[in-house]
């Protein structure tokens, strides 16, 4: 697991933002240089021009002249070079600290709780991941870039232009602040509908990725028009968000435009009179304009940087807002070492509730022996899953405790306690992958020959066998290509590889037919010898070799015993099997 860098989001989001530019400050240094040189010789070009008009050309000194316009195209070659080493290298620096932003955000996301990922869609957190953070690079790459540019050429612009004439100077500098005014205005707006889009656009990949996920659900139905419908209520807010996010871009825009297109004029008109009372001549005039065309272009930066700087600091602030969710699972400040001796797990007055106002389990006492088997079954939604998730720490108990060998989960390191515990959902989730590669997730260091044994014993080895291209198939997006059971085998496959002391088995078989289950049961059994096994299961006739069974029922231990012993008591778990065996 990669680790997140050091980095204290508490801060001020300027301050977060900066701090992921100090891996990379020699590529952000060199693309600053080059903006600066390439700046210099903007300012340079019109000052050569009014020597050469007052001085090199009246003066007849044709050969200095040319020789200056060599150096003069020689020096934008170099600024060629520049500008090359900014595009490039400059958007280097920006991959680079978008890479490092991406990074911090996936480790900090597999930090999160279950809760977090119940309330947020997978399309939504790829956005985050992708658009969020390209803006957010843009902005790095880009941001401090063009405001250097700006910034140098504007003051060094203002500079020469006083020296030339200061009453023309002034009419610049009083134009400016109406500008600097006109950018106040609209950031307000801009930012707020910058971040309305980023908010509808990461429920449009939520509709996408949900419309994608569960397209073969869609067409069983035919239920397209259902989900195209979602999907274009989505893209319909998204445009109406988008156009107001223009609105607000187009006002800042015109408006200045506006002023950059008038501030030639001014200064052509100012010019003229200021020649018709002998204060100015037309080379001084002509020099001035060519430093306004000059000044101009970097208050376009500024009028590129306003609209990046809004997207950007949108998605700054939404990446912000995550990196600062804490995890309401956190290890202990001082874990306690564990090491599974005998694999006893004990529930001492349990109650849990996924939200305030609906409580899943009432106060659970339970003890399971180590080294034994015990089935949780009882009707749908009464609580059985629930409790099992209880046991890794995927949940913690709102009152109560859970412990294993005496030790409460929550003295341990939840690393240390997830290694110890093997889990096959209901619903099995294969990677985009090779069986290979499927199995050897259990234990990412096993050889293929470990991995053979293990599909061996989850009885999946034949099959991969026949299959053309063996343990190199493809499984597909979520294991498609697979058969309800073969994903099964798989997920089982990837238990005995990882060989936990401790099984947690919810509905393992409920995609396999009678014999193959037959057969693995066989697997499960040799599994389960010395080892604490919890099996959760609909299919009652798999369970009555365990050891113990017991029955929840709206959140409550209802009946506990063997199968004999709850049969002849004919309470619920009679019911329940009679109604199973049918």
């Amino acid at each position: 697991m990669t680790i997140m860098r050091n980095k204290d989001f508490t801060k001020r989001p300027l301050q977060v933002f900066i701090s992921y530019f100090k891996p990379h400050y020699k590529l952000f240094i060199l693309d600053l240089s080059c903006a600066l040189i390439a700046s210099l010789i903007d300012l340079a070009f019109p000052l050569v021009a009014r020597r050469a008009m007052y001085d090199m050309l009246p003066g007849k000194e044709y050969h200095t002249f040319f020789t200056v316009m060599i150096i003069v195209a020689l020096a934008f070659l170099i600024r060629v070079a520049m500008n090359y080493t900014i595009t490039y290298w400059g958007h280097m620096f920006g991959v680079r600290v978008e890479a490092d932003l991406r990074d911090d955000l996936f480790s900090h996301i597999q930090t999160l709780d279950f809760k977090f990922f119940d309330k947020n869609k997978t399309g939504q957190l790829m956005n985050r991941m992708t658009g969020d953070l390209f803006e957010i690079t843009e902005l790095a790459h880009h941001g401090p870039e063009d405001l250097f540019i700006a910034a140098i050429t504007i003051i060094g612009s203002a500079i020469i232009m006083a020296s030339i004439q200061w009453q023309l100077a002034l009419l610049i500098i009083i134009i400016i602040p109406i500008f600097l005014f006109i950018v106040i205005l609209c950031r307000r707006r801009m930012s707020l509908t910058s971040k309305r889009v980023k908010v509808k656009m990461a429920e449009i990949n939520g509709e996408i990725e949900s419309g994608l996920s569960g397209i073969r659900t869609s067409k069983a139905f035919a239920n397209e028009s259902a989900d195209y419908n979602k999907f274009a209520t989505a893209n319909e807010q998204f445009k109406t968000a988008k156009c107001d996010t223009y609105k607000a871009f187009g006002t800042f825009n015109s408006s200045l435009e506006y002023f950059l297109c008038i501030m030639p004029v001014a200064i052509l008109a100012c010019g003229g009179w200021l020649i018709m009372r002998d204060d100015m001549d037309y080379v001084d005039l002509i020099t001035f304009y060519l430093f306004v065309s000059t000044f101009i272009n970097p208050l376009r930066k500024l009028s590129n940087f306003a609209e990046l700087f809004m997207n950007g600091w949108a998605g700054l602030s939404r990446f912000i807002d995550v990196m600062r969710m804490e995890p309401d699972i956190k290890d202990p400040a001082e874990p306690k070492e564990f090491c599974v001796q005998e694999g006893a797990i004990t529930f001492e007055r349990v109650r849990f509730a996924y939200n305030e106002d609906v409580e899943v389990l009432h106060d659970i006492n339970l003890d399971i022996e180590g080294g034994k088997s015990i089935a949780i079954v009882g009707p749908s939604g009464g609580g059985k899953s629930t409790l099992c998730q209880l046991i890794p720490r995927f949940y913690d108990v709102n009152e109560g405790c859970i412990k294993i060998d005496g030790i409460d989960i929550r003295d341990m390191k939840k690393s240390e306690l997830r290694k110890a515990i093997g889990i096959i959902q209901q619903d099995v989730f294969l990677y985009a992958d090779t069986i290979m590669e499927n199995i050897r997730y259990g234990r990412p260091d096993a050889t293929d020959e470990e991995v053979m044994e293990a599909a061996k014993k989850a009885e999946i080895y034949d099959d991969i066998m026949d299959m053309p291209d063996k343990f190199d198939t493809y499984t597909g997006e979520r294991g498609v290509l697979l058969s309800g059971g073969q994903k099964q085998r798989v997920a089982i496959a990837r238990i005995f590889l990882k060989n936990p002391p401790i099984l947690i088995l919810d509905e393992a078989t409920s995609a396999l037919d009678t014999v193959t289950e037959s057969k693995i049961q066989q697997a499960f059994d040799k599994l389960a010898e010395g080892r604490t096994s919890i099996i959760i299961a609909h299919r009652l006739s798999t369970i009555k070799n365990v050891d113990r069974i017991v029955l929840i029922d709206e959140g409550v231990i209802a009946e506990e015993g063997t199968h004999d012993e709850l049969m002849v008591i004919d309470g619920k778990y009679a019911e329940l099997y009679r109604v199973n065996m049918i």
